[in-house]
């Protein structure tokens, strides 16, 4: 076994920061192959239902690598969710008119990264750190 078979299973930052960045491009993959399927088939405009799907192709080809990763079925989960939570969370400031539907889009954005690292701290045992 050389040095670098020996050390490469070892806990870090560096690869759980990896592991993060290799999921987001997962889930922007998600969001363009799949997000050109929907609007191919014409799927509706209304933005919290856009909000949703949007959140279920990230989830599925999150989904996806974490599998050919070789991540359980219940850290696929809990990262799956952390793509509907913020959304959930933010849909009653929407409907009730406190947030835009930019301003809603945004915001569920931005929060499913803290979301992501909140489930990957949780099991970082199973991400490398």
């Amino acid at each position: 076994m050389n040095h670098q078979e020996k050390t490469s299973h070892r806990p870090s930052a560096r690869r759980f920061a990896l592991h993060g960045l290799e999921m987001v491009i997962a889930m922007l993959v998600g969001m363009v192959v799949l997000g050109t399927v929907w609007s191919w088939l014409g799927l509706s405009h209304d933005t919290a239902v856009e909000s949703l799907v949007m959140a279920t192709d990230m989830a599925i080809a999150m989904a996806v690598w974490m599998r050919f990763r070789g991540h359980g079925l219940p850290a696929i989960v809990e990262m799956s969710a952390a793509m509907y939570v913020p959304f959930l969370t933010l849909l009653p400031f929407y409907w009730t008119g406190a947030l835009s539907a930019m301003d809603f889009m945004s915001a569920g954005h931005v929060l499913m990264l803290p979301a992501m690292l909140a489930s990957m701290l949780r099991r970082r045992h199973e991400y490398g750190w």
